[in-house]
């Protein structure tokens, strides 16, 4: 009796029709812009040697364990070949615990032009100690992207006029060397809003950039991200 119980109920499930894992990204809208596993879909750039020569990345970026890894060296960045409008961006990055006390990387938003060192773009910076603030990176004719956010919040002591601090916060945003920060950055038309770890952290609005490349800096420091993923806005 046991033994028809068994092959009835086994029957029953192969009756049922086959339902694939929902993933979290699924659930709410997201679309992972990496895969865990491969480089697909990205591209990496990386700073000229003094000479002039083409620099070389094929070191500075690789999968491991699910985790996209960025040996900080050389300087440079990884930048996904389509380009994206009005989308609300996740990522989560992380420095190892062992290492100097400021490292730096972040995220380009709007990439544009061809691929110069650095490109045109609206940098959400990730320097450890500073995360959320904005830095601007100029075009082939070296004028900086433009947008409106509160004045107080210039770096008067910037002699290049692209640093803008996040907004100040009653308690730290940013979690300890080895544990998991993460980004939600919506960019809908000219406005851009970064939220960092749950907090928003910084509003610009009126961005004469408004679509364009993503890219991931590599900028001298060891650094992993994972949960890349992205959802369009209206």
């Amino acid at each position: 009796m046991l033994y028809r119980f068994v092959s009835v109920f086994g029957l029953a499930l192969l009756a049922l029709p086959f339902v694939s894992p929902v993933s979290a990204a699924d659930r709410d809208g997201f679309t992972p812009l990496f895969d865990g596993r491969t480089l697909a879909g990205w591209k990496a750039v990386a700073k000229p040697n003094k000479d002039g020569s083409a620099g070389d990345s094929s070191a500075t970026w690789a999968v491991r364990e699910g985790m996209l890894t960025c040996t900080g060296k050389p300087n440079g960045y990884l930048q996904t070949e389509k380009e994206h409008a009005d989308y609300v961006l996740r990522v989560q990055w992380r420095f190892p615990v062992d290492g100097p006390p400021k490292r730096n990387t972040g995220v380009l938003l709007h990439v544009s032009g061809p691929n110069t060192y650095w490109p045109n773009s609206i940098e959400a910076q990730m320097l450890s100690g500073s995360a959320g603030d904005f830095f601007l990176n100029a075009d082939a004719n070296k004028q900086l992207p433009k947008f409106d956010i509160d004045p107080a919040r210039f770096d008067a002591a910037d002699p290049n006029k692209r640093h803008y601090f996040r907004i100040k916060t009653e308690q730290p945003v940013e979690k300890p060397f080895g544990e998991w920060n993460q980004y939600e950055i919506t960019c809908r038309g000219g406005d851009i809003t970064l939220v960092l770890n749950g907090v928003k952290v910084n509003k610009a609005k009126n961005s004469t950039l408004t679509k364009g490349r993503i890219a991931l800096q590599s900028e001298g420091a060891e650094v992993q991200f994972k949960d890349i993923e992205i959802r369009s806005v209206k």
